[in-house]
C-alpha cells in the first residue's frame, strides 16, 4: 500500500515536470500555487479551522501538511495559538513568536479536496498563462499577427469580433472591420495589433484590420525588399476596403522598388489585395522633388502640370479634361488620398479650366497695364493745362 502512495506522489511531481517543459512556466510558481491551493482545499474538505501550512518536497516526492499554532502571552485563537506555558510543555525551547508544529497524516486529505485543489490550481494556471501571453503580446504592439475568430457580438453598428491570439482575448470593433469583411467562428485571421491597456478586468487587447499599419506590415511579410529595408515605406494612407496609397523608395540604383512591391506578374501586390477583399492598391515612387512627388500621388491619373504655394502649402494640380473625374477619384477619394499622401493640400483643375485662368490673368494684367499708362497721360496732359493757365 506504501509503495502505492509513493508511486502516485512520484507520479504527481512528474507531472508538475512536464507542465514545466509544455506551459514554459517555472516548477516554483505551481508548486507556490499548489501550496495555497492545497490549503484551501484541506480546510474545505475537512472544515478545520487550524493554521495548516501544506509542503511540497520535489526531490523526495513528498507532500506534508502541517498544522501550527504560534506561540503568545494570552491565547484569543485555539485553533492558532498556544501559550508560551502550554508550549514548554512540549518543549523547553519555545518562546513566544514561535510556532509549534504538527504533521497531519495525509490520509485524511481525501478525493474531494484532491478535485478541490484542481480546480484552484487550473485557475492559478489560467492567470499565470493570460500574463505570459500579455507580457509577450505586449512585445507585439504595432505588429501583425494571426488569430482564430472566437466570439461574434452583435452592437448598434455593427459586430464586436473576439480574436484569441495566444490565449488571450483581443476585441475587433466595427470601426476596426473593413467593409468587406466577413467572418465566422473558427476563422484564422490577420490582424493588427493596435493598443494594449490594462483595465479593472485586466490587460484589454485592440486588434485592427483597417489601419494603415495593417497593410504595411502584409508588404513587409510579401515583399523580402521591404522586409529588409532595402526599399523603404515612406509614406502609406488608406481608406479600408476601397483603395491604399503608398510612396516606396530605395537608395539601390539596381532595384526597382515599385516593382519590387508589385512582383512578377502582379503576384506580390495581388496576394495582399486578396487579403483586403480586392481593395485596390496604387504603388507609387518617393521623390524629394515635391511638384513630382505630388504629381505622381494622383496615380492612375497623368498630371500635366503642378503650381505650389509654400506659404499656404496648397498645390494647384492640372489635367487633361477627360481625366478630371480619374484624378480626383468616385466622392474625391483619388485627390483626397493624395493629399494625405504628400501633406499638401491639393485642387485639381481640368485643363481647360487652366487656360481660360491664365488668359483671365493675362488680360487682368494688360488692363492694369493699360490703366497706369491712362493715369500717366491724364496726369501729363492735367500738367501742361496748368501750365497754360500760369
Amino acid at each position: 500500500m506504501a509503495a502505492k502512495k509513493e508511486i502516485v506522489k512520484k507520479d504527481f511531481f512528474l507531472a508538475l515536470d512536464e507542465l514545466e517543459r509544455e506551459k514554459r512556466i517555472s516548477k516554483d510558481v505551481f508548486i507556490d500555487a499548489l501550496q495555497t491551493a492545497l490549503v484551501i482545499a484541506y480546510k474545505k474538505h475537512t472544515g478545520t479551522a487550524k493554521a495548516i501550512e501544506v509542503r511540497l518536497f520535489p526531490e523526495s516526492n513528498k507532500i506534508k501538511i502541517i498544522a501550527y499554532q504560534t506561540v503568545v502571552e494570552t491565547v484569543e485563537d485555539k485553533d492558532t495559538q498556544i501559550s508560551l506555558e502550554d508550549a514548554r510543555y512540549i518543549s523547553k525551547k519555545y518562546k513566544v513568536g514561535d510556532r509549534v508544529c504538527e504533521e497531519i497524516s495525509s490520509k485524511e486529505f481525501g478525493r474531494i479536496a484532491a478535485q478541490t485543489a484542481k480546480q484552484v490550481i487550473m485557475q492559478k494556471l489560467r492567470e499565470v498563462e493570460g500574463e505570459m501571453a500579455y507580457t509577450e503580446l505586449a512585445q507585439k504592439e504595432g505588429d501583425l499577427v494571426t488569430g482564430i475568430v472566437r466570439r461574434i457580438d452583435p452592437v448598434k453598428e455593427g459586430s464586436n469580433v473576439y480574436v484569441e491570439i495566444n490565449k488571450l482575448e483581443a476585441l475587433m470593433m466595427p470601426q476596426d472591420q473593413a467593409p468587406g469583411d466577413r467572418f465566422n467562428i473558427g476563422d484564422k485571421i490577420k490582424v493588427f495589433v493596435k493598443k494594449i491597456r490594462t483595465g479593472p478586468r485586466g490587460p484589454q487587447v485592440l486588434v485592427s484590420r483597417t489601419v494603415a499599419g495593417f497593410v504595411r506590415k502584409l508588404f513587409e511579410i510579401e515583399v523580402p525588399e521591404v522586409a529588409s529595408q532595402v526599399v523603404t515605406i515612406k509614406s502609406i494612407v488608406r481608406e479600408a476596403g476601397y483603395r491604399t496609397k503608398m510612396a516606396v523608395y530605395t537608395e539601390e540604383k539596381n532595384v526597382d522598388a515599385v516593382g519590387s512591391c508589385v512582383g512578377n506578374r502582379g503576384m506580390r501586390v495581388n496576394a495582399i489585395v486578396n487579403e483586403l477583399g480586392g481593395e485596390k492598391i496604387d504603388i507609387i515612387e518617393w521623390c524629394p522633388d515635391v511638384l513630382e512627388f505630388i504629381a505622381r500621388s494622383l496615380s492612375p491619373a497623368q498630371v500635366i502640370a503642378v503650381e505650389v504655394s509654400d506659404e499656404e502649402k496648397i498645390a494647384r494640380v492640372v489635367v487633361d479634361d477627360d481625366k478630371l473625374s480619374l484624378a480626383i477619384g468616385r466622392d474625391g477619394q483619388n485627390a483626397r488620398l493624395a493629399a494625405r499622401l504628400t501633406g499638401w493640400k491639393i485642387d485639381v483643375r481640368p485643363y481647360s479650366q487652366f487656360v481660360e485662368s491664365k488668359r483671365a490673368e493675362e488680360n487682368s494684367d494688360m488692363s492694369e497695364d493699360i490703366e497706369e499708362e491712362t493715369d500717366i497721360i491724364d496726369d501729363s496732359v492735367f500738367d501742361e493745362d496748368l501750365g497754360d493757365l500760369e
